[in-house]
Order: C-alpha cells, then structure tokens, then sequence
C-alpha cells in the first residue's frame, strides 16, 4: 500500500483525454496531490480544475522535460498513445515510452500504472495491439514497478473503440459487415477500468503486475452494435460479407464516421485479434465486480444522451495526437 496522500504526489499524464479527465477528479476526491504532465499547459490548465493538482510541462518525445515533470512524483499514470500520429505511431509509442521509463526511474518514481490493450501475446496481433503490450515492456524495463492493465473495448462516451460502434449503427440502417463482427471481446465500463486503475494506488508496492480486465460477457462486435441499436430503438439489419479485407473496411468506415479517417486502419486490423480476458487474477487482487456489456451500454447512453450535442460530437480519449502528447 502506498503512503499517506498527504505525501503523495501523483503524476498524470492524459488528463484531458478520455480517461485521464475521469480519473484525475476521483484522484483528488482521493486527497492525493495530482501533477498533470502536459506538453500543452495553458490549455490542459484551463480544461481540468481544483485545487489538489498543478499542470506542469512535459513531453514524452522530449526526455529532458520528463526530468523536472517526474521529480517528486511517487506514482505516474501513463495513459499515452500515438495511433493518431497515423503510420509511424509504433516508433513513437516505443520512443516516449523509453523516455517516459527512463526519467521514471532517474527520479526515483515507485510505480507507474498503464492502461494497454488484450491480446493473446502468443497470437498473431495487430501493429496496434502489438504497440501497446511493447509499450508496458518498455516501461517494466525500467525496474519501476509498473501496474498494467489489459483491456478491450471501454464502454463509454469519448472511447474511440466505442464512438466507432456508435457512429456505425446510428448512421447505416444496413451495414454490410466484414468478418470481424463476430471476433469474440470482453468490453468493460468506463467506470470499471477507473475502479481499477484507483485500485492500482492499493497494491502492495515491490512487484508489477500484469492484469488483464475486462466485464462478464463474452461477445461479439456484431452483438454489441445490435445491442446498442437495440437500446436505442433502432432497427439496423447486419449482412457478413466475409470477402472485405481490413484496408477496404477502413476505407469503408472512414466514409461513414470521417472524423475517425485517420485510425481506422489501424484499429480495424486489431478487430481481427480475439480480445478477451484469459488471466482473472484481477477480480481477487482488487475484488472489483464489473457490470455487464448491456449495463454498460444502458449508462452511457443515459449520461450521453442527456449532453448538449457538442459533447457528444468529439472523442477525446487518452489514444491521443502527436500533437496531443
């Protein structure tokens, strides 16, 4: 267990982004000291609040400004992810993720939590899911005890993964579906994967550990975007066409959900790979009982729905821009 937040200091990085600005809220109602790490500070300052953090500048492809960002920091989140930089994200996930480990253990970090990607390691994977198990490597490398959590699709509003479902269903009444609607995943709510990544601050300190996570239901793409039209009130008729390879279905769906054109790819070679849960260490070490995939759906839609439409335009996720680390 870690000390007592007074004397703790907690780095964040992504605290704009999908997951970061829902963590770094429930980091301060924690009583911890929050340092969100950014490249860009006036406008990180002006989009996160509260009088238990300071924004401070820092950019992981710059390794001297992890340097002073890092100094006093007992535990990092790392919550940075390149794919947007489009095809040389990989290179750029393994730079920052070098830096960001060396400079973590220059400062004497004790732990860094990361939130990566499923995937059977010993399966063929994707250049993305692939990048993002790389990436826990090279931050375990370090000799920082590092805390990662594997997950597939995170249930809520700003998930990339899940504004692409989203945007499918609610704009083709018929889709003409390639073969990796049917490749079995494990999603998890939001809500759950922030549950787990506070859980991480709990753990006995002097050991990483590789967690996998994800909710009770085994399923389908195909059957989450029948559920989520089917909550919806939406009729939506599905046909398999199993002759689409993954470059036309990422052409396909830069056409129907453009602002996503520029990951589609990327993230479409990945639905190939079955992401599901294979180690369930994780419910006994935290004792977390996450909430089924339709439980999920059912929440986000309530808290979604009910935003004024500009909040529900974008997808700021920790997958971030070059230009957003």
């Amino acid at each position: 267990m870690l000390p007592s937040s007074d004397s703790l200091v907690v780095g964040l990085t992504g605290a704009t982004g999908f997951i970061g600005s829902r963590l770094l809220p429930r980091l301060q109602a924690r009583g911890m000291r929050v340092r969100c790490i950014s490249r860009r500070v006036e406008p990180s300052r002006r989009r996160v609040a509260g009088c238990s953090r300071e924004t401070v500048y820092g950019d992981v492809l710059e390794r001297e400004s992890l340097s002073a960002a890092l100094k006093g920091v007992h535990t990092a989140y790392y919550l940075i992810h390149a794919m947007q930089a489009g095809g040389d994200f990989e290179r750029l996930d393994r730079l920052g993720a070098a830096h960001f480990a060396d400079a973590a253990a220059e400062n004497h970090v004790r732990r860094i939590v990361y939130l990566g990607g499923l995937g059977d390691p010993g399966g063929p994977l994707s250049d993305h899911l692939r990048s993002r198990q790389e990436v826990g490597r090279i931050l375990r490398s370090s000799g920082v005890d590092v805390i990662e959590f594997r997950a597939s699709i995170v249930i809520g509003s700003g998930s990339l993964s899940f504004e692409l479902i989203r945007a499918l269903v609610e704009r083709l009444p018929v889709m003409i579906c390639p073969k990796w609607v049917s490749t079995p995943t494990q999603p998890i709510a939001m809500e759950d994967v922030l549950q787990y990544l506070l859980g991480a601050l709990d753990l006995p300190e002097g050991e990483s550990r590789v967690f996998e996570i994800g909710g009770p239901d085994r399923v389908s793409y195909g059957q989450v975007m029948r559920e989520y039209a089917r909550q919806r009130g939406l009729r939506r008729w599905m046909i398999s066409v199993p002759v689409l390879t993954p470059y036309l279905s990422s052409l396909w769906l830069a056409l129907v959900t453009p602002v996503h054109a520029r990951v589609g790819r990327a993230l479409i070679e990945g639905l190939r790979s079955p992401t599901v849960v294979r180690d369930r260490s994780a419910l006994a070490a935290f004792g977390i009982r996450p909430v089924g995939f339709r439980e999920a759906i059912r929440r986000t839609l309530a808290t979604s729905l009910s935003m004024p439409s500009p909040h529900r335009k974008g997808v700021g996720t920790f997958l971030l821009r070059r230009k957003s680390f």
